[in-house]
C-alpha cells in the first residue's frame, strides 16, 4: 500500500501577492514580474514586465504554479522574480523530494486542483489546497527514475507535435510556391459567392426531443477543427430536416464558421451532414477543388477576420462572406496541390498514430506513478 505525505512537508509554499501597480514597467527595471498563466511558456516564463517594488519573490528553479483560473499551469523560474496573486512558488526540499517529481505530480493532479477551486467569477485555490496535496512517499532515487521516464516520453510527444506542425507548414509553403501569397494577389479575383452555392444551416427546436435522436451529423462552428471533419458531437433526425430550418449538405461541402472566435474555422464534410446557423456551407461548382479552397481561405483568414462586426461578439454574415474576393488559379494546379496535400496527409496519419501511442503511454505512467 502506497504511503503519502503532504506537499507542505516536502516543499516551501510561497503564495504570490501583487505589488503596487506604480512599480510595474516594461523597461527592464527591477526584477521580472509574473502575474499568472499568461506569462508562461512551454516550460519557462516569458518576461514581459518588471517590478521595482516586489512584495513576494520566487527563487531560481522554484516551481511556479497558477492558483487562479486556469488553475494548475506550471513553469520553472529561471531567475529570482516577483510573483503576483495568480501564482504560487514551490521550493522543493531536495533532501526529501525531486523537483521534477513534484512537477509531474502536480501535472497529474491538474483536474483535482481545478475541482477544488472556488469563486463565482474566477476559480482559485488557496494555500491550504496546495499544502494538503498528497505526494507519494517513495525514496528519492525512485522519484528521480520516474521523472526521467516521464520526461523522455513527454519529449517524444512534443517532438511528434512539432512534426505535425512542420507538415502543416510544408503544405502552406507548397501553396505559396505554386500560387504566390493570395493575401497580396490582386489579379484574377472572384467573389466567394461566385465560386458555388453558399448556404447557412439551421437549428431544430430543442423542445422536440425526437429531432436530436437521429444519426445525421449536425455540426456547430466550434467543431470545425480539421481538414476533414470527424463525427459531430450531436446528430439530428430525418424529421428534423423536414420540419425545421436545418438543411442537408452533401459530402465534400466546405463548412465555414461565421461567429466570434469560430469565424473561418473550417472543415470538409466526409458524409452528408447538417449544421447550425453559425456555419456557412460552400458547395463549389466545377473548376474548383475543395481542398485547394480550404487552404486558400485558411491563408486569407487574417484578412477575412478584419471584416467581423459586432459589439459583444464580432461575427461575419453570409452576405459578407459571399462578397469576399479571392484569386482564381487554373484547375490543373489546384489538383496538383490537392494531390500534394493527400500525400502529406499519409505522413501526418503515421505521425498522429505515433503521437497517440506516446500519449497513451504517458497517461498510463502518470496513473501508475501518481494514481
Amino acid at each position: 500500500m502506497m504511503n503519502y505525505v503532504m506537499l507542505k512537508e516536502v516543499c516551501a509554499i510561497n503564495m504570490g501577492q501583487s505589488p503596487d501597480s506604480d512599480s510595474y514597467n516594461e523597461n527592464g527595471e527591477g526584477v521580472p514580474f509574473f502575474q499568472g498563466n499568461a506569462d508562461f511558456g512551454e516550460r519557462y516564463p516569458v518576461t514581459r514586465k518588471w517590478c521595482t517594488a516586489p512584495t513576494k519573490m520566487a527563487a531560481a528553479e522554484d516551481i511556479l504554479i497558477s492558483v487562479r483560473a486556469p488553475i494548475g499551469a506550471m513553469n520553472y523560474a529561471t531567475e529570482e522574480c516577483c510573483i503576483g496573486r495568480g501564482l504560487a512558488a514551490l521550493t522543493p526540499n531536495k533532501t526529501k523530494v525531486s523537483p521534477e517529481f513534484i512537477f509531474w505530480l502536480l501535472k497529474g493532479k491538474n483536474e483535482e486542483l481545478n475541482n477544488k477551486g472556488t469563486g463565482s467569477t474566477f476559480k482559485a485555490i488557496g494555500r491550504k489546497v496546495l499544502e494538503e496535496t498528497l505526494v507519494p512517499d517513495i525514496d528519492l532515487e525512485a522519484q528521480i527514475e520516474c521523472s526521467k521516464i516521464l520526461e523522455k516520453v513527454y519529449s517524444i510527444i512534443q517532438n511528434r507535435k512539432q512534426e505535425l506542425q512542420k507538415l502543416d507548414e510544408l503544405v502552406k509553403a507548397r501553396f505559396i510556391e505554386l500560387f504566390g501569397d493570395p493575401k497580396y494577389n490582386k489579379s484574377n479575383l472572384v467573389k466567394i459567392g461566385e465560386i458555388g452555392v453558399l448556404t447557412s444551416g439551421g437549428t431544430p427546436s430543442r423542445a422536440k426531443v425526437e429531432y436530436f435522436e437521429g444519426d445525421i451529423r449536425w455540426y456547430s462552428a466550434g467543431e470545425l477543427n480539421s481538414l476533414y471533419l470527424p463525427d459531430s458531437v450531436e446528430h439530428i433526425s430525418e424529421t428534423a430536416l423536414q420540419q425545421s430550418a436545418a438543411k442537408l449538405f452533401y459530402k465534400g461541402t466546405l463548412m465555414i464558421g461565421m461567429y466570434d472566435t469560430a469565424a473561418f474555422k473550417m472543415g470538409i464534410l466526409t458524409e452528408d451532414s447538417s449544421s447550425n446557423q453559425a456555419c456557412a456551407n460552400l458547395n463549389p461548382k466545377q473548376g474548383y477543388n475543395i481542398v485547394w479552397l480550404y487552404y486558400l481561405f485558411d491563408i486569407m483568414k487574417p484578412i477575412f477576420l478584419q471584416e467581423r462586426r459586432g459589439v459583444r461578439q464580432k461575427n461575419l454574415s453570409l452576405s459578407k462572406i459571399k462578397e469576399f474576393e479571392v484569386p482564381f488559379a487554373p484547375f490543373e494546379l489546384q489538383e496538383q496541390f490537392a494531390a500534394f496535400v493527400e500525400q502529406t496527409a499519409k505522413s501526418k496519419i503515421a505521425v498522429q498514430n505515433a503521437l497517440e501511442k506516446a500519449q497513451l503511454l504517458f497517461d498510463s505512467l502518470m496513473q501508475e506513478y501518481f494514481g
